[in-house]
């Protein structure tokens, strides 16, 4: 109640993306102090044991997990962990920095309950990345690695921008997350057809294969595609070997908006109006494949009605980042009081 009567008035008088700095530095700010830490880390840490999941051969203290794009070059995974997370993801990363696109790229949609953004993969490269994943305190948090090809790398060559992620990050996150669902970067979503996905997919799969310690590999897919597409999705993901899938990025489609969104331009939709399309891909994905692959559900997560549809789905595990927004810290603990009850 806090949140929706106090606090989030005032982070929405702010551009989306300085609202994000403020309440992150305020959230380190308030970890900060010793006594005031202590009380909150106790207040939001509290994860029973009957919601431990073990999934891709990782076990999970709660299913419970952030999604990419909140932290994208590894800054607050240790600060967030402490609203109670099962699981960070954090990225997307791509071997070299880029700036991403040019700002206004953030934008709420406030009687939807939604965000649109075309960041465009903007993060500081995977070598910082690394750099501040080595100075890690907390060992215990886990941590996915999402990663991505720089936008001036040609798709037939995008291997090796995700081989170079892979490698520089292996000994530092716990899973990968394939991303070439984002609308953001131009020519991106075309790796999901069925040839350019399998060589991606195989090949970091060959080079896992080469490790002494095996990570899981996800596919993170757009919620835009067919039923004829999901189909070679599930077809690839199996002969590859790939470890799971996360359904879904951001949506292209506008339809059903009560916003005007005719100024914002491109982008993809989060929140809410993407809740739907995303639970019917986690059903279709489950049913077909007979419950074979793993599947983390996002989008539209705002309560446990909305997780327990994604669950009943096929939904192993869940994410959330645009619920957050709307409903506060408060989201994550409410959330796993009531998968215990």
């Amino acid at each position: 109640m806090l949140y929706q009567i106090f606090v989030k008035p005032i982070l929405f008088l702010f551009p989306p993306e300085k609202a994000h700095k403020i309440t992150i530095t305020l959230w380190h700010g308030i970890l900060s102090v010793p006594l005031i830490s202590g009380i909150v880390k106790w207040w939001f840490r509290d994860n029973n044991p009957s919601l431990v999941k073990k999934v891709f051969g990782l076990s999970f203290p709660n299913p419970v997990g952030l999604a990419a794009g909140f932290d994208k070059d590894g800054k607050y995974f240790e600060d967030m962990v402490h609203l109670g997370f099962g699981f960070i993801e954090i990225g997307t990363v791509t071997p070299k920095p880029q700036g991403g696109n040019p700002v206004p790229r953030l934008f709420r949609l406030p009687e939807d309950k939604a965000l649109i953004n075309r960041m465009g993969f903007n993060n500081d490269g995977v070598d910082a990345m690394v750099k501040r994943l080595k100075s890690r305190k907390n060992s215990g948090c886990i941590i996915g690695g999402n990663i991505g090809k720089n936008k001036d790398t040609p798709n037939e060559n995008a291997l090796e921008d995700y081989k170079i992620c892979l490698h520089k990050l292996y000994d530092f996150v716990d899973y990968f997350v394939v991303n070439v669902s984002s609308p953001n970067t131009p020519g991106l979503r075309s790796l999901q057809e069925k040839v350019p996905l399998t060589e991606i997919l195989t090949g970091l799969k060959k080079e896992i294969d080469l490790k002494s310690v095996k990570k899981p590999v996800l596919l993170k897919i757009a919620p835009d595609l067919t039923n004829e597409q999901l189909d070679d999705i599930i077809d690839i993901v199996i002969t590859s070997h790939t470890d799971g899938i996360i359904a879904t990025n951001t949506t292209i489609d506008r339809n059903g908006l009560k916003s005007d969104t005719e100024d914002i331009g491109a982008g993809g939709l989060s929140g809410s109006p993407v809740k739907n399309r995303s639970t019917e891909v986690i059903r279709y994905l489950s049913v077909k494949s007979k419950g074979k692959i793993p599947i983390i559900g996002v989008g539209g997560i705002s309560d446990i009605a909305d997780v327990k549809e994604k669950m009943e789905a096929g939904a192993s595990l869940i994410q959330i980042y645009t619920g957050l927004i709307y409903k506060g810290p408060m989201m994550v603990k409410n959330i796993k009081k009531s998968l215990v009850k």
